[in-house]
């Protein structure tokens, strides 16, 4: 499933992390302007609401709470970090550059923020730059897994695929072990059509941590790029079998099952819906799972179902194109010929940027972006600690 679906679980993670490492730790300039400031209590309740819908990966919500609330409550920089946070998750990306500076210059510039600046950085398009922000995040927290991760999966979902893999080899020869780590090299080695490669590394994942959630997950994708579906649904249903209940084996498992060519009467197709139900029930935010599921009502009929679902992967991953083309299918169907027309327009917006996006890249990001598979279904994100 794609990069970007799990943005919201990254940055939702990064943020309940932040919240954790931040509280009671502020910088001196920061701590002088807390105890200079007047503390608000409704400002103090719209903070606490902002961080909220932050963990639940409604970045865009949020921001307009932590606005609201700056300069009126005693943690400024848990809002600053945290609407960084915001910005970063929603492409604002030379605001939070703006942002996690001020919080360096404030004194307080943890693996957290230089993290964050990475990849507000690789955003804003200063690789150079991004890369001595990863490297000081790398010096202050050098086995911390969470750090390579992030950064790798950014370089991969922005295109800075040659950083990507040089910080995936740093984390790796620092943790040779981490099955999340070898994954995610795996991925990047998918993504840059190194098929052979990437396929021993998952393997590798299977030998690191067997019987694991990340194993599964693993293993079917492997399946998935050898264009094995059926594999994939026998090794995906083993795992929930056997009680592997993480959502994004579910999900995996239904995308595989739809790929199989199951048909909406099948017994799988029935199977395959009721996991990609438990995996939204699970992670509301994991958009891949709610586009997966939207397709598969589209396929049954179910036309508000499926257009509720494809909307909300729509609000978490705006610039995911198979959400626009099918949205456009299940409005055309239910007779709603304008929104249908919408979704329609704002694909072709989608892809004239990708068009542009790849002629004026440098030639490294380029080669890249032109030699990335079509990833069979989009790839999952890092599963998170079991």
């Amino acid at each position: 499933m794609a990069m970007t679906t799990s943005r919201c679980m990254r940055f939702a993670a990064l943020a309940a992390a932040a919240w954790i490492a931040l509280a009671g730790s502020p910088g001196p300039a920061y701590a002088q302007r807390d105890r200079a400031g007047r503390e608000d209590p409704s400002a103090e309740a719209q903070l606490r609401k902002g961080i909220e819908l932050t963990r639940s990966g409604k970045f865009q919500e949020a921001i307009r709470y932590f606005l609201e609330a700056r300069g009126q409550v005693r943690d400024a920089y848990a809002l600053d970090f945290n609407l960084a946070l915001c910005y970063v998750a929603t492409g604002r990306y030379k605001p939070a550059v703006g942002l996690l500076d001020e919080l360096r210059a404030g004194g307080y510039a943890d693996a957290n923020v230089e993290n964050l600046l990475t990849q507000a950085l690789l955003g804003d398009g200063q690789p150079a730059e991004a890369f001595a922000a990863f490297e000081r995040a790398a010096r202050l927290a050098p086995g911390n897994e969470k750090l390579y991760l992030y950064v790798v999966e950014t370089c991969m979902g922005l295109g800075y695929h040659d950083m990507g893999m040089k910080v995936a080899e740093m984390g790796l020869k620092r943790l040779p072990r981490s099955a999340p780590l070898v994954f995610e090299h795996g991925i990047l080695l998918a993504q840059l059509d190194f098929m052979d490669e990437a396929t021993k590394e998952l393997q590798k994942v299977s030998e690191l941590a067997p019987g694991s959630d990340i194993a599964y997950i693993a293993a079917a994708q492997k399946s998935l790029f050898e264009s094995d579906p059926d594999e994939a649904v026998r090794i995906a249903r083993e795992g929930i079998r056997k009680g592997r209940q993480h959502f994004m084996l579910l999900a995996l498992f239904g995308a595989a099952v739809m790929l199989s060519g199951a048909e909406p009467d099948s017994g799988d197709f029935a199977e395959a819906r009721a996991a990609l139900e438990r995996a939204v029930a699970l992670s509301p935010a994991y958009a891949s799972a709610r586009m997966t599921l939207g397709k598969l009502y589209l396929m049954e009929g179910r036309l508000d179902g499926a257009i509720e679902q494809l909307n909300a992967a729509r609000e978490l991953d705006p610039r995911n194109a198979a959400v626009y083309s099918n949205l456009a299918t299940a409005y055309r169907k239910r007779g709603d010929k304008a929104r249908a027309e919408e979704m329609l327009a704002v694909l072709a917006k989608l892809n004239e940027d990708e068009v542009e996006r790849i002629r004026t890249a440098p030639g490294d990001r380029k080669a890249s972006y032109l030699a990335r598979p079509r990833l069979q279904p989009d790839r999952p994100p890092i599963p998170p600690d079991e």
